[in-house]
């Protein structure tokens, strides 16, 4: 979503015949921001932190954006009062009329993060798109479900969707400009609802249908909301890709209700059964908080029998994070951090084990891969399969944007190694 985000951003601002950069010499540095953990926060004020001196010997606007300035507001400027312009998660689209002014009124501020009533997200097309082979498509924002750790709710407010027509017409657009994926987003998207009563299984289906799309993914779901309806149209349509990101954050019962998470342990292993029960060969990842306060040695080792008992391909796993506003934050005291660390290494020493064993019996199987990009050390191209595993393999560059079939031959826990497969 934050991505997203910021493409909008840039993609205005070009609009208005500004030009990107990244360079130490911009007239113009823009922060979009993310306040889902504490670290987040603490990094924008080391950065804004480095451009306080450089300020003192040129003009350049500074900006905050996202859901840092959509929580802290004016604190911001109190804290680092070198800030131009501080724009909350719904007054965004407003960028380039706050450059603008400041241009022309250097030494000025701007604050605004009022929450824009509007029952639907603004429809934006200044997109500056930086990957036109995969795609990102908003269908819904904020967030009605108030898990008690959870400072989304606060930052990017209640749930609102946008029209059918209106997403359909984005993708159609994108996939006339040669986009091979779309990646329909929203902070809970099982909880997208058409003004004129269509929901997301009805979207996904739509959305299927549309002549030369190859791959469609969505993030993020909960699992209160994930059923069978949605389950069969997945199976149904060989262009949605079979990946379920579906985050539990705990596997124990205690710990999920303290966290409002609205399901239980045995219901949410249920649905893991009926993925599975399909006979396809599905991603599943999730994510998890280990320290969340009361978590008791057996509420964690819950967790792990949950983390044995899915094998998830994979894992986002994060140490509890006390928000402002949640009722965990005004309801409970923080654990220990050493026993929180401590936790969080261990989890995540387990989940490599397991990916170790799920990656070794994929050697041998041939996974047609969307390459992306050339891999981090530089010598392979990394891709993706449809579930949603890593694929490193030797191509030409030309390959990029294209999906090829690859044949594994070795893995790591992180990811699979392969090479180009032709019959």
């Amino acid at each position: 979503m934050n991505v997203l985000d910021s493409e909008k951003m840039a993609g205005i601002l070009e609009s208005r015949g500004f030009l990107s950069s990244s360079g130490d010499d911009a007239d113009i540095f823009i922060f979009n921001t993310c306040s889902v953990r504490e670290k987040a926060e603490e990094k924008l004020f080391s950065y804004l932190g480095r451009l306080k001196k450089k300020k003192k010997n040129r003009k350049f606007l500074i900006g905050v954006c996202g859901c840092v300035a959509q929580v802290e507001g004016e604190r911001i400027f109190k804290r680092a009062p070198y800030v131009d312009f501080v724009l909350g998660t719904r007054r965004f689209f407003k960028i380039g009329d706050v450059v603008r002014y400041l241009i022309e009124n250097y030494g000025e501020k701007i604050l605004d993060v009022e929450m824009d009533g509007s029952p639907y997200p603004p429809e934006i097309k200044e997109i500056k798109r930086n990957e036109k082979f995969r795609e990102y498509v908003l269908i819904m924002e904020g967030c009605n479900n108030f898990c008690s750790y959870c400072i989304v709710p606060f930052t990017r407010g209640r749930e609102r969707s946008r029209k059918l027509e209106n997403v359909l017409g984005e993708v159609k657009r994108y996939i006339k400009d040669g986009a091979v994926e779309i990646n329909l987003l929203g902070q809970n998207v099982n909880s997208y609802r058409d003004p004129d009563g269509y929901d997301f299984v009805d979207l996904l289906s739509e959305v299927s249908k549309i002549e030369g799309l190859k791959r469609i993914r969505f993030t993020t779901s909960h699992p209160k909301d994930f059923n069978e309806e949605l389950l069969s149209v997945m199976v149904a349509n060989k262009n949605i890709c079979k990946h379920i990101h579906l985050p539990p954050q705990s596997g124990s019962n205690k710990i999920l209700k303290l966290m409002n998470r609205k399901y239980t342990r045995e219901e949410y292993l249920e649905k893991i059964d009926m993925i599975k029960s399909t006979g396809i060969e599905f991603g599943i990842s999730g994510d998890f908080i280990v320290g969340f306060p009361t978590e008791s040695r057996e509420d964690y080792e819950k967790t792990l029998s949950l983390l044995e008992e899915v094998k998830y391909s994979s894992i986002f796993s994060f140490k509890y994070s006390p928000r402002p506003n949640t009722l965990a934050w005004r309801k409970f005291q923080d654990m220990d951090e050493k026993i929180k660390l401590e936790r969080l290494m261990n989890l995540q020493d387990f989940q490599k084990k397991i990916q170790l064993e799920l990656n070794k019996s994929k050697v041998g199987k041939v996974y047609e891969v969307l390459v992306e990009s050339i891999s981090k050390k530089g010598d392979t191209l990394m891709g993706r399969t449809e579930q949603n595993y890593i694929v490193n393999f030797s191509g030409d560059r030309d390959l990029i944007g294209n999906i090829v079939k690859v044949k594994i031959t070795d893995f790591s826990a992180q990811t699979l190694k392969g090479e180009l497969f032709s019959m």
